[in-house]
């Protein structure tokens, strides 16, 4: 049997637990990733260090920088390790603490025989150009599992037929109202939507992406506490189809699911994404709805929030399946965008970086954004052009071999864990020896589009042309 069918049947059995498993696999699989981890990596780095010496002095080189070079990758690499330990760490706590599925059915009976009515909920779907996708996202909106909502499609002055496509679905049901509106920008679509909607709870949703049928049900009763602003859904790559969605597919499991189950476990997820979002429409108002200023705008509305005062919490099985971009270069105008607005966010808010005491939770996640914009890709790029050229100088591969292995082994235990944690496809799973290619090339966009930022350059929104795969 070939390893990708050992891994799909160990996936598979797991998948297969019974009420009551389900957080004693995922913690007994935390501890499988976490143990190897915390003895091989620094091994691994301890080798390569190693060897870079023993190469200098065999060759008879001078060593010149090289000794605060390899200081630095090894901090960086300490860093990362404690990055991603603490990651794992809080999604296993969060995981713990988190209501099972057995638990679920008697707090539903519990609600029904209190007489507690369920919150009228209102969806907003901002939508621009969405004419291959809106009728298909419309249509998975009707199929939710909640009695009382409605859809409301702001058509944000299309050249497109989005707006007669989205009629076409609104005359399937009556819950669903279509608002045209001259063009303004998402974040303008957004508070119109906001300014029209009846619900007490407020669902912001991408045009691009359709949510599972539970996903209401699985954030509303977060809201029972009244300090929860907003609940944060799991974001998926829908179109899975060559390389590129998949290792964005594995960047969001590995990445984002796994960053918002940490943050989650003390409710301070830093940015609720556009695909899916609850939000209490009282916290909305206080934040003064989206404002139009940045790249951003669902981490500038979630730094608002953060800093009023409201917990951010995330849910892990209200799933939104999104379209990804499917070619290298959209997906590289993407992230340019992501980051450029990231970086507006921490310039727009920067105040909040000397205001700990204050605001900690908003403070904190500030810096984090602030790290992951710069900080992080020029250390990782730091580190690739170190060994390109010691690659280059010595003509030996062995050292930039253990060091690409370090990265390996460490991205497969995580997505190992992840995958389990989210149950997800294993056939992702070999993707992640690619990964770290995929991390470089990331980095280099993040660089580029900070740099850019920071020197004041133009830009646009960069739309990305839909092909209706969700």
């Amino acid at each position: 049997m070939s390893l990708r069918t050992h891994l799909a049947t160990l996936l598979a059995w797991l998948r297969r637990r019974r009420p009551g498993q389900g957080k004693v696999v995922v913690l007994l699989t935390l501890l499988l990733v976490l143990l190897p981890l915390t003895l091989l990596l620094p091994l691994l780095n301890e080798r390569a260090v190693l060897t870079w010496h023993v190469m200098s002095t065999l060759d008879g080189v001078e060593f010149g920088h090289s000794g605060p070079a390899l200081t630095l990758l090894s901090l960086y690499v300490a860093l990362l390790m404690l990055r991603y330990v603490a990651f794992l760490t809080a999604s296993g706590v969060d995981t713990a603490l988190r209501p099972g599925e057995e638990d679920e059915a008697p707090r539903a009976a519990a609600m029904a025989e209190a007489g507690r009515p369920l919150p009228f909920i209102s969806i907003v779907v901002p939508a621009y150009n969405e004419g291959p996708v809106i009728r298909q996202s419309v249509r998975s909106l009707l199929e939710l599992d909640y009695p009382c909502y409605e859809v409301l499609v702001i058509d944000d002055g299309s050249s497109d037929d989005t707006y007669l496509r989205a009629q076409e679905a609104a005359r399937e049901s009556s819950r669903v109202r279509v608002i045209r509106k001259p063009n303004g920008g998402k974040s303008s679509a957004l508070n119109v939507g906001l300014a029209q909607a009846r619900g007490s709870l407020v669902l912001n949703m991408d045009a691009d992406s359709r949510i599972s049928p539970n996903a209401l049900r699985a954030c509303v009763p977060h809201f029972d506490d009244p300090t929860v602003g907003a609940v944060a859904g799991n974001v998926k790559v829908a179109n899975r189809e060559n390389l590129a969605t998949r290792l964005q597919a594995i960047e969001y499991i590995q990445g984002l699911a796994l960053e918002r189950r940490a943050q989650s476990s003390v409710r301070a997820v830093s940015v609720i994404g556009g695909p899916l979002g609850v939000f209490r429409r009282e916290a909305l108002i206080e934040a003064g709805g989206y404002d139009s200023d940045t790249f951003a705008e669902d981490r500038d509305l979630t730094l608002k929030m953060l800093a009023a005062g409201w917990a951010v919490t995330y849910e892990p099985t209200a799933q939104a399946w999104a379209e990804s971009p499917s070619r290298w270069l959209d997906l590289v105008n993407q992230r340019y965008r992501w980051t450029r607005g990231t970086v507006q966010c921490v310039l727009k808010h920067r105040h909040l970086l000397t205001r700990l005491r204050q605001h900690p939770v908003a403070s904190l996640s500030l810096w984090y954004m602030a790290a992951d914009s710069l900080v992080v890709p020029v250390l990782s790029l730091f580190m690739l052009a170190f060994f390109t050229h010691a690659t280059l100088a010595f003509g030996s591969f062995e050292y930039l071999f253990l060091w690409w292995l370090l990265a390996a082994l460490f991205d497969v235990a995580v997505t190992t864990y992840c995958l389990v944690l989210d149950e997800e496809d294993p056939r992702l799973l070999p993707g992640v020896l690619l990964y770290r290619f995929y991390a470089i090339f990331s980095d280099i966009t993040k660089l580029i589009a900070t740099l850019e930022e920071l020197l004041r350059l133009d830009m646009t929104w960069g739309k990305l042309t839909r092909e209706g795969k969700i």
